[in-house]
């Protein structure tokens, strides 16, 4: 059955239709239409845009998926919905070899019967940090780089894990970075005390992510211009959690002033008190307090974000560091690219699967679709 869907803009790969038909039948998208003679769903004073693509999210609704505890990823796929997120990578945070282990088995077992978003992918946040700039990560199951436990990770997970974050300074990070690519896996870079050269060391063996650009890194100086000068000098990606806690809005404006809004992706690095409201929850084996948008560790430093991602999308365009397009572009197009997955997700397209969302003029969220069909409403 074909079902059009006229809309005041419809945000396609390369081009903004105004006044056009989205027109889906049996799940995909056939084509954007200027005109159409049919019937139609109305959205005409609204938008419509590609599902959201979030590629580093650690859980939602009260569940962690590194736990591992069967089930948790199908609470969290249909949680992440209310965020306007259609694709996602689960995120692991470090923890013990046995946990990853578990983590990864369950996902790779359950990830095709979850019933909300779709899962893409696994991101590994970890475990081949240094203490340094640890953030909200167990030092305790810190290591270096480790190929032998990529695999079998990897080989646990079914073939699933897409992405994964290691410190540049740490022992034969040259030659994991290339391995892992060998076996299709991007490799990104993060809670490091590295310095330029190291970084850019890393970037140029092929890592082409910088996690969660400014925290958990070696800031700028202008002698030494650190992890966050190698983020901003590279071609390589880089993301941003805008919740307006971890970045200064201006910080995230000079990064994409200096990399083009093409080389910045929009994240959540959400934990399970994602959706929750205020009170206390857990980031991995640590006790968090959530008061005033923000999650802290007990000592005060900022844990996972429970920012949700079409807030991100609508933040930096209030800030005025983006256009609408750019956008909902850095958390759909640029996310699902800098992990090889814009092949199946983040942009509307003639033949892909008709995942994308509703929205208010000022972008806020107002529905959530799926294969064509509706499965949250705000």
């Amino acid at each position: 059955m074909k079902t059009a869907y006229k809309a005041k803009k419809i945000f396609a790969e390369n081009e903004v239709f105004n006044n056009a038909f989205l027109i889906v039948e049996d799940g995909k998208i056939v084509s954007i239409e200027k005109k159409y003679d049919g019937e139609y769903i109305d959205y005409s004073d609204k938008y419509i845009a590609p599902g959201l693509v979030d590629t580093h999210v650690h859980g939602y609704h009260n569940v962690d998926i590194t736990d591992g505890e069967p089930g948790t990823l199908n609470i969290m796929s249909k949680g992440v919905l209310q965020m306007g997120v259609t694709s996602f990578l689960p995120t692991t945070l470090t923890s013990s070899y046995e946990t990853l282990n578990n983590a990864v088995k369950v996902i790779g077992e359950e990830y095709k019967q979850v019933e909300g978003a779709k899962v893409q992918g696994i991101f590994m946040e970890g475990p081949f940090f240094t203490e340094e700039h640890k953030g909200a990560q167990n030092p305790a199951y810190m290591s270096d780089p480790s190929i032998e436990k990529l695999r079998h990770w990897q080989e646990l997970s079914g073939g699933l894990i897409k992405k994964i974050a290691i410190a540049p300074e740490r022992k034969g990070t040259v030659e994991f970075i290339k391995e892992a690519k060998k076996m299709g896996v991007y490799v990104a870079l993060a809670h490091s005390d590295a310095g330029f050269d190291t970084a850019m060391d890393a970037v140029n063996a092929g890592a082409n992510i910088f996690i969660h650009l400014y925290n958990g890194m070696r800031g700028l100086h202008h002698r030494e211009p650190g992890m966050v000068g190698a983020a901003l000098y590279s071609d390589a990606y880089a993301e941003l959690i805008c919740d307006g806690h971890h970045v200064h809005p201006a910080a995230a404006g000079i990064a994409m002033k200096t990399k083009g809004h093409d080389n910045i992706l929009l994240i959540t690095d959400c934990m399970m008190a994602g959706g929750m409201g205020e009170g206390k929850s857990k980031l991995g084996e640590f006790d968090v307090i959530v008061k005033d948008g923000q999650a802290r560790l007990k000592n005060g430093s900022l844990a996972g974000s429970i920012l949700d991602l079409i807030d991100g999308v609508k933040n930096v365009y209030d800030w005025n560091i983006a256009d609408k397009k750019q956008a909902i572009d850095m958390a759909s197009k640029n996310a699902a690219a800098s992990v090889g997955i814009d092949d199946r997700c983040g942009i509307l397209k003639d033949g892909r699967d008709a995942d994308f969302i509703v929205l208010n003029e000022d972008l806020s969220l107002v529905e959530t679709y799926l294969d064509g069909k509706s499965v949250y409403k705000a």
